[in-house]
């Protein structure tokens, strides 16, 4: 039996707004992928989620990569990813959490994973918990076999070059850098780490809302950006209000609600134009509309985001937070082109731990 076993919490980060230059630090690129702690003790081998549950199902192609890849006994913390077009995609990588068995099957083979191996926490009947980082990253190093989908995270105690990691790397789908302290401990469920990440603004026309699960005051916005052809996507949702400010915005949103049955909107009547995103659309988890308040897309709101997903068109993955009302702002100048595409960075050099742009 391991010294470890399952569930675990990971290490966490705290948010810097810059990579600190105190010295004593150790820097490595912020992968865009799964959280994964993974187990193995001989022939048994379990990948735990960032919320300590089992993913082995969604990813069997992986239990075989690190079978090959790891020591037989040992508990290593890391990133799973899926690399497609020379950079990560977390939308492949999503797709694969999947009810159906035999749609996992197909996409393990069509998009496999990769691991990233960024420590270790126990190997044998050893308890690393407690050793620096330093020495558990030299022990890493020697036991971890790398291939063409097992890796080990490259590292620098340099912050110019962790900066200059955090500018080009976001072209190849990272998603910042994590700052260690060289003699920190492992302390799970902790936010011992720092995380600098990438952060940008929009502005969106607001075209909706939904009620918040009380019933009686907003629960979240609903964004929309313009296509070239000056089409309105639904991109996502703002959500994160305080309750006094919950309830204020059922009454400043009031005028701008579209009575009953009428029609006149964008994400409403007609069939949607070819790849129109529209609201409540059914996806592999989720069948039928979520309900949702017509609003005329009168009102525009400026948006904090870090990422984007998918094309034609694209969304925000994650949640936006809400930063200021635009009343400057005519919505039909909220279009796609204010979101920031970073310059595109090959992979397999970030891997390397190379600073080289892609030609």
């Amino acid at each position: 039996m391991l010294p470890l076993t399952p569930p675990l919490e990971p290490m966490l980060a705290k948010s810097a707004d810059a990579v600190p230059r105190g010295g004593g630090m150790v820097f490595e690129p912020k992968w865009d992928g799964y959280r994964l702690i993974v187990f193995r003790d001989g022939a048994e081998i379990v990948l735990q989620s960032r919320s300590g549950k089992p993913l082995n199902r969604y990813f069997p192609e992986a239990e075989v990569m690190l079978l090959d890849a790891l020591p037989a006994r040992c508990v290593v913390d890391g990133e799973l990813v899926v690399a497609h077009d020379g950079r990560l995609s977390f939308d492949l990588l999503s797709e694969r959490v999947h009810p159906a068995a035999s749609r996992i099957e197909l996409l393990s083979r069509q998009n496999p994973t990769s691991f990233i191996a960024f420590d270790l926490l126990a190997i044998d009947d050893t308890v690393l918990l407690d050793a620096p980082f330093t020495a558990r990253r030299e022990a890493l190093e020697k036991v971890l076999s790398t291939g063409p989908n097992v890796h080990l995270t490259p590292v620098t105690d340099v912050p110019e070059v962790a900066e200059q990691w955090f500018r080009l790397f976001e072209g190849a789908g990272l998603d910042g850098v994590i700052c260690k302290p060289a003699d920190s401990a492992y302390t799970p469920g902790k936010r011992t780490m720092l995380k600098v990440k990438h952060a940008r603004t929009a502005d969106c026309v607001v075209a909706g809302y939904r009620w918040h699960k009380t019933g009686d005051v907003v629960g979240s916005l609903l964004l929309g950006l313009h296509d070239d052809a000056g089409v309105l996507h639904h991109v996502g949702v703002c959500g994160a209000f305080p309750a006094a400010q919950r309830a204020s915005l059922v009454d400043e949103l009031a005028p701008l609600r579209l009575p009953a049955g009428d029609e006149d909107h964008p994400w409403l009547g007609d069939p949607p134009t070819p790849h129109q995103r529209r609201p409540g659309a059914e996806n592999r988890w989720r069948a039928g509309d979520l309900p949702w308040v017509p609003l005329r897309p009168d009102r525009v709101v400026e948006v904090a985001y870090e990422h984007t997903e998918g094309s034609h068109p694209a969304r925000f993955r994650l949640n936006p937070r809400f930063v200021r009302w635009r009343p400057d702002r005519e919505p039909a100048s909220c279009r796609y082109e204010q979101l920031d595409e970073p310059t595109r960075y090959d992979l397999d050099s970030v891997l390397r731990g190379e600073v080289r742009a892609r030609s």
